[in-house]
């Protein structure tokens, strides 16, 4: 089929000058002239098109009746089905949703993104509409329902089928094998999320949110409980080397309104990640880490309250410290054993761990103030990503660690002393910032 752009407009037919402005009072009466369209009213809807508007809404009306006749007599022949169905509708969590989900106990190291698997887990058997997949990378991203069923049209399981999750292979299957296209996962993700009733999560490397991001876009400007899962989320990629090592996404996402982006610490800063997601109505963004970090003793730091406020107090450096050192998901660990080097040279330093700009921005300015003094003009932010925007947070007394250049091909260790995420270096640039060095 061959169309014609503004067909009909003596001078505009078949220009891009009737795509991008009004054909204009003088060329919108030619037009009308041309097709043989009534000059007044300006505004002309001819007869036998209203009445198929005004039977439409009628058919509307009938139909709606019809629909909420057969609701009333579904919930009384089945109430409790019916209160699930309203439940899910209403996008309303169901009691006890949380039930299962407990701290992670300090002294181990794991990566964020097997922490969120196993929460994915619990709540896969608390809250029933969640449902999601991966972009072919189950084994990688690990945002599976494990034992949950694949969700695929009805018929014998073909043999030989990898990165199956078991259970039943069939439309009750909870888990989406979107394929290797990203762009359409996340626009499938945001259709459940508009109909209702199915709280949809994706999952792939954060490098590929790239090639999500119209519908990351649609689902922040439409208000759509989203959950986009994003793992190997900087340089710890490794050998993978810089076409898989996100650097400017994290800063890029940041930019999104609406978007809530967290970058966990550790498997207990997963956890009170997962718990902020669910309780939010805007889509959220998850960037997970492929190396193991180091659990946070929940006992000691304010784990779960922190989070929820996007950024909070680790190490308090006194009444009034020397500097406050600002990190997020990996780097946080690196900032607290820095403020330990640091204050065996008797420099009070202050670690902040801030998981959610979006999240901080929210609190009160009070709160906004007692985390981060105004008073203490030295600042040194620690994160392996694009510096851009962390001046916000820093100052013009601050300073940034991150990376403002592509990355390399060595392993995730190697590249993360190379980059200057060290002690030596992040000790190195704080005295500099106190005029120590």
């Amino acid at each position: 089929m061959r169309t014609v752009i503004g067909y009909g407009s003596p001078h505009k037919q078949g220009s891009f000058e009737a795509h991008g402005a009004p054909l204009g009072p003088k060329e919108a009466e030619e037009t009308k002239k041309n097709l043989g369209w009534p000059l007044e009213p300006a505004f002309h809807v001819p007869e036998e098109a209203l009445k198929v508007f005004r039977w439409a809404q009628s058919r509307g009306k009938q139909l709606e009746g019809r629909w909420s006749g057969m609701l009333e007599r579904y919930e009384k022949a089945f109430p409790e089905l019916a209160d699930e169905f309203k439940r899910r509708k209403a996008d309303l969590l169901p009691e006890g949703w949380d039930r299962g989900l407990a701290e992670y106990p300090a002294g181990k190291s794991v990566a964020t993104r097997k922490a969120s698997e196993e929460i994915l887990q619990v709540l896969g058997k608390t809250i029933p509409e969640l449902m999601g997949g991966t972009a072919d990378l189950n084994n990688s991203v690990f945002a599976w329902l494990k034992g949950m069923g694949d969700f695929q049209r009805t018929s014998e399981k073909p043999a030989g089928v990898q990165g199956s999750v078991g259970g039943p292979w069939g439309y009750e299957g909870r888990n989406i094998h979107f394929g290797v296209r990203e762009h359409a996962m996340g626009a499938i993700a945001n259709g459940l999320a508009a109909y209702g009733g199915i709280l949809p999560f994706t999952g792939t490397f954060f490098v590929f949110s790239d090639y999500m991001r119209p519908p990351i876009r649609l689902a922040a400007i439409s208000q759509l409980k989203v959950l986009f899962v994003f793992s190997h989320d900087s340089i710890g990629v490794g050998e993978d080397g810089p076409t898989h090592q996100p650097v400017e996404q994290l800063m890029a996402l940041r930019a999104v309104p609406n978007l809530t982006v967290i970058r966990p610490a550790d498997a207990n800063e997963t956890l009170a990640a997962w718990k902020v997601a669910l309780q939010r109505r805007n889509p959220t963004v998850f960037v997970f880490s492929r190396q193991n970090l180091p659990i946070l003793d929940a006992s000691k730091y304010p784990v779960a309250e922190g989070v929820p406020r996007g950024a909070y107090v680790l190490v308090d450096g006194g009444d009034s410290p020397d500097i406050v050192l600002i990190a997020t998901g990996s780097e946080v660990s690196l900032a607290l054993r820095a403020a330990d080097e640091l204050a065996v040279k008797r420099v009070r330093a202050r670690v902040v761990s801030m998981p959610s700009w979006e999240l901080f921005c929210e609190q009160a300015e009070g709160y906004r103030d007692a985390v981060i003094p105004p008073a203490v003009k030295k600042r040194l932010a620690v994160e392996a990503g694009a510096t851009l925007g962390w001046w916000k947070w820093v100052g013009d007394e601050g300073d940034v660690i991150g990376i403002d250049r592509f990355g390399a091909s060595a392993p995730g260790d190697v590249l993360m002393e190379k980059f200057g995420f060290t002690v030596e270096n992040v000790v190195g640039r704080a005295l500099r910032l106190l005029g120590r060095l």
